[in-house]
């Protein structure tokens, strides 16, 4: 008998993902093999998208696109042979590509307070899983959140973002089929932080108080631009803004402080989208210090290698109580650190020193005790060396009078020849009058040059004046000169110089220090008389006039300091001399009223408001009126150099809410703000559709969509408002949908779209970075479809 025929290889099973192909074949051992197919039982024929393929021993069935009726269990037959497997339809979760690149790529952002809605439609068999995590938590519904599910989609909802919001999630939908994993990112941005306290005084004295704090633990997502410092008097109720500083700068020193006064600091953060809360400071009283001030440098009596000697003044300032001794330091010329000399203070103004090493060169300083602790330290002394003393330089050569007029005269001279005068350390001048025979020195200080010039001499006068050269040892041999004052200069009318540093008005800031010097001659000198609105001074001020030029000083300024000063010069020859000049005190203004909103004119708002006190004195103030279309949008200056208390503003777009807010400016600066609190809104009238009745034409009016003007590309700058409009005919009029790198936008809160008889506009308030790419305004009605595309760029606000 024929041999039988039997299978060479077996259908195996096989898993398929959905709309893929997918081919079962088996192979047998004779070629006039006809065979059958079976699914589940029943025998299959030839139907769409299912073939069946013979070659040689080979036997398919083929399936060019699987569905989920493709699966099954599957028998082929022929003649006594018989083999099965089973194909698996796999159909997993499918997120749309673009949409999915749209969400994984770009972060989504919002202020805090919107409302933040993601949602992703998904394909894949049934039952699928949802499920959101954030930071690998899974989310729960709560007050704010919550997860939305049905066949087609999943959303996340937040009904009021806030900055804890930000971070990264994670979606993971799931069937029986396998598991679709997306990371997204949601960045919600505010207002910073109050910075981190406690604000620590670093200084505090009678005139100025330094304060220091820490930056925000939450920057609100955006960076900070700067810190708003302000203060406020114990028992007052008013804060005064003392300036800003830089984001890099936790640190701020005031000089608007007066001794034995409490005060309050409180610091806020700046970023562009507002202002945080302040953090504020305890009670800070500003006074004077009570430990004393430093001395002078000590100066060095004499060196050997054994001992120094050195010895010191008082210093002018001795704070709150009496100085008790002082502490003397040492170190080495070079080092940095200072040792001590004494542990307990000594009363007298003189040290000898012994503990020292021969050859080394040391600086000493001084510091005054008193009951509140020890002082100041003064700069360090002339450095010494610790040795026998040298041989002491020679005479200086060549000494002569180089000038003299009536009051004065000039020396000049050469150092000691090269082998006397190689270690010299100065020069001291001595003089005494012909009728003295005292000698008197010119100089406290070793003086370097190799000239001086002697004051305050009679006229016709005989002086005699000497020179010795200092080293360490000591004064050199003196050279000795005689010189006779020249007589009296003649007399000269006052005449006050004025040149162009001489100002006629000047304009000085609140609290800064008034000076003003005046230079002029006359001979003799003048009685110089400063007035002040035609009456004397008053006691702030001070008048100091010396060598040919008058200076009035007035420490703070205040308002009453302004008015219209002269100054008068008066000698022998009965003649006066006299100039003018006008001083206006002012500051950076204080804030408008309140604010008041009127619709007078339809689809206007004029703004109304208290004038800024500082209208009292300060005759340049004018003000500037900003607005904003939501509550944590931008401010945007609407009307500025305004100088009168009222403002109409006519770009008014109905349904949309309005902020205003009105600003004092001067040439110093500007004021704070005084802002409206409830929005102001034009109601959107209803459009009156009135229906015409058309002539019968004869012919269909049905149109499809068409663009009668397309939209155009824009090119915005980040933070203005951006407006695409396009214009759209057909009938019945089409159905308008807005996309975003084909996103549909037209529900989400973030565009403002309308539709006003055909003419479709999209309205982005303060565009971002993230608002750049391609536009696409679609219309529909049952006749067909039309598309628009234009391109948004964003350019840097810089």
């Amino acid at each position: 008998s024929a041999p039988r025929c039997h299978v060479n290889k077996q259908l195996l099973d096989i898993r398929v993902l959905k709309g893929e192909p997918a081919e079962l074949s088996c192979t047998v051992s004779k070629d006039d093999v006809t065979g059958t197919w079976f699914k589940d039982g029943l025998k299959l024929t030839s139907m769409d998208g299912v073939f069946f393929e013979k070659e040689g021993l080979v036997h398919k069935l083929i399936i060019n696109k699987v569905e989920d009726t493709h699966a099954g269990k599957y028998r082929f037959e022929g003649g006594d042979i018989k083999t099965e497997a089973s194909i698996f339809v796999e159909d997993p979760p499918q997120v749309d590509k673009v949409l999915l690149k749209n969400l994984t790529s770009v972060p989504t952002v919002a202020k805090a307070g919107q409302k933040v809605k993601i949602k992703i439609p998904f394909e894949g068999r049934l039952p699928v899983r949802a499920t959101w995590l954030k930071d690998r938590m899974e989310l729960v519904d709560d007050t704010r959140i919550r997860v939305d599910k049905t066949d087609t989609f999943t959303m996340l909802s937040i009904s009021s973002s806030e900055r804890k919001d930000c971070g990264d999630y994670k979606v993971r939908l799931k069937n029986d089929s396998g598991v679709l994993e997306m990371n997204l990112k949601l960045v919600v941005i505010d207002k910073p932080q109050p910075p981190v306290g406690p604000i620590k005084i670093v200084e505090s004295s009678a005139n100025d108080i330094t304060i220091q704090w820490k930056p925000p633990a939450d920057d609100g997502g955006k960076p900070l631009q700067s810190y708003i410092v302000e203060r406020q008097q114990v028992g007052k109720s008013e804060w005064v803004t003392l300036g800003e500083t830089p984001r890099s700068c936790t640190t701020f020193t005031t000089n608007k402080v007066e001794q034995d006064m409490s005060y309050y600091f409180r610091v806020r953060a700046v970023n562009a989208e507002g202002t945080s809360d302040a953090l504020e400071s305890d009670e800070v009283k500003a006074v004077s210090k009570a430990s004393p001030g430093a001395p002078d440098p000590p100066e060095i009596v004499s060196a050997s290698r054994d001992t120094i000697t050195i010895s010191w003044k008082a210093p002018r300032k001795t704070g709150s109580s009496r100085i008790v001794g002082y502490i003397v330091q040492k170190r080495k010329k070079g080092a940095t650190t200072w040792l001590p000399v004494n542990n307990v203070p000594i009363a007298d103004k003189k040290l000898k020193m012994t503990n020292l090493k021969k050859g080394l060169q040391y600086e000493f300083r001084v510091a005054a005790v008193n009951a509140a602790g020890v002082g100041d330290a003064s700069e360090p002394s002339q450095p010494v060396f610790a040795r026998d003393s040298t041989k002491s330089p020679g005479q200086v050569q060549d000494l002569k009078v180089s000038s003299s007029d009536s009051t004065s005269i000039t020396l000049t001279w050469k150092r000691p020849e090269a082998k006397d005068g190689s270690d010299v350390k100065g020069y001291e001048v001595e003089m005494r009058s012909s009728n003295n025979l005292n000698w008197t020195k010119c100089n406290t200080l070793p003086i370097e040059m190799t000239t001086y010039t002697v004051k305050g001499l009679q006229a016709k006068e005989i002086y005699f004046l000497r020179v010795r050269a200092l080293n360490d040892s000591g004064p050199g041999e003196a050279a000795e000169l005689e010189a006779r004052i020249k007589a009296a200069p003649p007399v000269v009318s006052p005449r006050l110089l004025i040149d162009d540093t001489v100002k006629n008005f000047l304009v000085i800031k609140a609290g800064n220090t008034i000076r003003v010097n005046i230079p002029f001659e006359a001979s003799p000198d003048p009685v110089v008389t400063w007035l002040k609105d035609g009456l004397p001074l008053p006691n702030r001020a001070t008048i100091n006039t010396k060598d040919d030029t008058t200076q009035l000083l007035i420490g703070a300024a205040e308002f009453t300091d302004s008015g219209i000063y002269t100054i008068e010069l008066q000698n022998g020859l009965g003649k006066k001399e006299t100039f003018s000049f006008q001083v206006q005190v002012t500051d950076i203004p204080q804030s408008p009223g309140p604010i008041k909103l009127e619709e007078n004119v339809p689809s206007t708002v004029t703004v109304t408001w208290e004038p800024s006190a500082s209208e009292k004195w300060e005759s340049n103030l004018y003000y500037t009126v900003l607005k904003r279309e939501s509550q944590k949008g931008l401010w945007h200056v609407v009307g500025d150099l305004i100088y009168t208390n009222k403002f109409t503003f006519t770009k008014l777009i109905p349904g949309r809410d309005y902020y205003f807010r009105v600003v004092a400016k001067n040439s110093l600066g500007t004021s704070g703000p005084s802002e409206t609190v409830q929005p102001w809104r034009i109601r959107k009238p209803k459009a009156e559709l009135q229906v015409k009745p058309q002539k019968y034409r004869g012919v269909n009016q049905n149109q499809p969509p068409r663009f009668l003007v397309p939209l155009k590309p824009h090119v915005v700058t980040t933070g203005s408002e951006c407006r695409m409009s396009c214009a759209v005919g057909g009938h019945p009029p089409p159905k308008i949908t807005w996309y975003k790198n084909s996103r549909d936008i037209s529900s989400d809160p973030t565009y403002f779209c309308t539709n006003d008889f055909g003419v479709c506009s999209m309205v982005v308030l303060s565009v971002t970075k993230h608002d750049e790419g391609e536009y696409m305004v679609e219309a529909t009605n049952e006749l067909g479809r039309a598309s628009s595309k234009a391109f948004l760029t964003i350019k840097g606000n810089n």
